[in-house]
């Protein structure tokens, strides 16, 4: 309860200053985002943060595949161990055709 509570005043807070200060403030707010962006010390962080959750994700990948792997059903792990092996099957599953 407590997260909701913050989110909507931040929503509303936000919300009454972005109506107060009108465009030119959303422009200044905007190109002050767009500089803060562009900063090479913003980069290489996000960079760095992007890299971290890669590694984490690998590791979490091979710990989850190396506890449940002898009980997942076939299918799922043949698909599993040929996305490792960087070779996955052409087929729409998991996709929507529509």
């Amino acid at each position: 309860m407590r997260y909701r509570l913050t989110f909507i005043t931040g929503a509303l807070v936000g919300f009454v200053l972005g109506a107060r200060a009108g465009r030119e403030r959303y422009e200044q707010l905007r190109e002050t985002a767009r500089k803060f962006a562009q900063n090479p010390a913003v980069r290489n962080t996000a960079e760095s943060a992007v890299q971290q959750g890669r590694t984490a994700a690998g590791k979490a990948k091979e710990t989850v595949t190396a506890k449940v792997g002898d009980r997942m059903p076939d299918a799922l792990a043949g698909r599993i161990r040929a996305s490792r092996n960087g070779n996955t099957p052409d087929s729409d599953w998991g996709t929507s055709n529509t």
